[in-house]
């Protein structure tokens, strides 16, 4: 069964965007992802630009309200800047809640150049945390199985 992952921040415009599109890029069909805001805005362009740089296609995300999830269950919720992790309410059916804080891309000034490189450098930054969790998801679920096998 697929495992059910959450990502948060307050406008689900970028940061969570960004997350759900890699984690199902890197985890293939394993994970079901989803993303919402506190307050949600509307998926930044520069996050689908960020994307396609990697061959991943955002652009058919849409921006959500936390609203819509609130009584789902999910394995991990993970809130992806202080303002989303602030504001979470407690998810009662959550195996875990994560928080990874990131720099909002959408807030940064200066050229275009500039403001394409905050996008990849968030961008690359959550790679990291999700290769890091895929990792130790990996770990943890063939520890589980193991000790099933030999409990």
């Amino acid at each position: 069964m697929k495992q059910r992952v959450l990502f948060l921040c307050t406008g689900n415009s970028a940061r969570s965007q960004i997350a759900e599109g890699l984690l199902r890029y890197l985890a293939g069909d394993r994970y079901d992802a989803l993303s919402a805001g506190t307050h949600p805005v509307g998926l930044n362009p520069g996050a689908v630009a960020a994307m396609q740089e990697l061959g991943v296609d955002i652009s058919a995300q849409r921006s959500k309200s936390m609203d819509e999830f609130v009584d789902q269950a999910f394995d991990y919720v993970i809130t992806v800047c202080d303002r989303a992790k602030e504001s979470c309410p407690r998810w009662p059916h959550t195996g875990r809640l994560l928080h990874w804080s990131f720099d909002d891309p959408a807030v940064v000034t200066g050229s275009p150049e500039q403001q394409r490189q905050a996008f990849r450098t968030v961008r690359d930054q959550i790679k990291v945390y999700l290769e890091e969790f895929l990792s130790t998801s990996f770990r943890n679920s063939r520890q589980r199985s193991s000790y099933a096998r030999n409990g």
